[in-house]
């Protein structure tokens, strides 16, 4: 089963109908990008291995993308071949060299909710694929790159490599605070509509492309999460590491013009609001309402009691339960807030001012009911200012609920 964008199908076949970005009800297609400039020999290979792998395991609609960046050996008739042989690839041809040219071109002109890119060598593992996809079609970051340098990354490569990779992504966290480690890997997706608008602002068409892309989104509020890959060095590689590197810290000192001086400042669509979490039934909420109200109450009351007879054998009726009732009242509003009627936000001072007037009609019935058993033993006087605590109960929830801390 196909469904046809632009004239070119994303096979959908084995696709889970997982919902679209950000969130609509049509399953969420995805464009996989695979830059090439001279690669008759390594095309074949990557494009059907590729194709077997999205092909058995990926859940979601895909299409695989050639852009040939000016090639000048048999690469595009190649690729031709491969688009009319094989369901769900497509060809496109630059003039352009550079793989950032290839992959701006690729992702700007594709119609799918996710974009994304892989080198045509393979040196990353296919099945880190999904959860680079996943994180962005969750809607956990809006960009997805895969790192080496993470923890839980298994890779092979040079000494030499390992070195310059790590030093130059170290530059680049203390000159721009990026908050990626691994900016070249060959291995990234994006949410489509939103790294459009930041493709527009990337000047390079080389290999700092990828850096540059960063940079800039994460300068506009774009999320970046990393995924870690496999990753094995290609002795083939077209990279020449010294010559690159010094493109890249010229292309470091470009962007930071541009960062400062607001050149890459970009509207980007806003992420979409997390679903509120569903409010308890109504009758559920009560229960534990009571619930909490009790057992805070109940704790309240016993050290209300404990406090006064401690006091009483000191100080007479009155000023007993005064100083009792005020160690614990400031303390027991304050739990009733957090955990009984979860009114974190709103006036704290409105709310204790209404507590404290609570509080003196407390004193007053509690004072009472002491004053009232007359004279006896000192545990009557206990069991009065419990039964008189208890009275108030339902009179303090009501009180509380309504009153002292109001829903907003």
């Amino acid at each position: 089963m196909t469904a046809t964008v632009e004239g070119v199908p994303f096979v959908t076949d084995g696709a889970t109908g997982a919902a679209g970005v950000p969130g609509g009800p049509r399953a969420t297609t995805v464009d996989v990008i695979i830059p090439v400039l001279d690669e008759e020999r390594a095309l074949p290979g990557c494009i059907e291995t590729v194709h077997r792998f999205l092909r058995e395991s990926f859940p979601l609609p895909w299409r695989i993308t050639i852009v040939d960046s000016g090639s000048t050996d048999g690469t595009w008739e190649l690729a031709r071949r491969l688009s009319r042989d094989l369901p769900g690839v497509a060809a496109v041809r630059l003039e352009t060299v550079g793989k950032g040219a290839a992959i701006r071109a690729g992702w700007s002109a594709s119609g799918a909710d996710v974009v994304a890119f892989m080198d045509v060598d393979l040196s990353t593992e296919l099945p880190a694929l999904l959860p680079l996809v996943m994180a962005v079609v969750s809607g956990h970051c809006e960009i997805a790159i895969g790192s080496r340098l993470l923890g839980g990354a298994r890779i092979r490569r040079s000494f030499r490599r390992e070195v310059i990779s790590r030093g130059y992504n170290g530059l680049l966290r203390v000159g721009f605070r990026a908050g990626f480690t691994d900016s070249a890997c060959g291995f990234k997706a994006a949410r489509a509509e939103v790294i459009r608008p930041i493709l527009a602002k990337v000047a390079d068409d080389a290999w700092f492309f990828d850096t540059e892309m960063l940079l800039i989104a994460e300068h506009n509020g774009a999320r970046v999460r990393e995924v870690a890959v496999d990753w094995t060095e290609d002795a083939d590689s077209k990279v020449r590491l010294w010559r690159t590197a010094w493109a890249d810290l010229r292309g470091m000192v470009r962007v930071a013009r541009a960062l400062s001086s607001g050149a890459a400042t970009v509207e980007l669509p806003r992420p979409p609001d997390p679903a509120p979490a569903p409010s308890p039934p109504a009758r559920i909420a009560l229960v534990r309402r009571l619930v909490s109200f009790g057992l805070v109450g109940l704790a309240s009351t016993v050290v209300h009691a404990f406090l006064y007879l401690l006091l009483r054998t000191a100080l007479p009726v009155e000023a007993a339960n005064l100083l009792a009732l005020a160690a614990t009242a400031v303390v027991n509003t304050e739990a009733h807030r957090r955990w009984t009627f979860n009114r974190r936000a709103g006036r704290r001072v409105v709310a204790h001012a209404r507590a404290g007037l609570l509080f003196l009609l407390n004193y007053a019935v509690t004072t009472t009911a002491i004053v009232v058993t007359g004279a006896g033993p000192r545990w009557t006087e206990g069991l009065a200012l419990v039964c008189a605590s208890l009275a108030m109960t339902a009179i303090r929830f009501t009180l509380l609920d309504r009153w002292v801390f109001p829903r907003r």
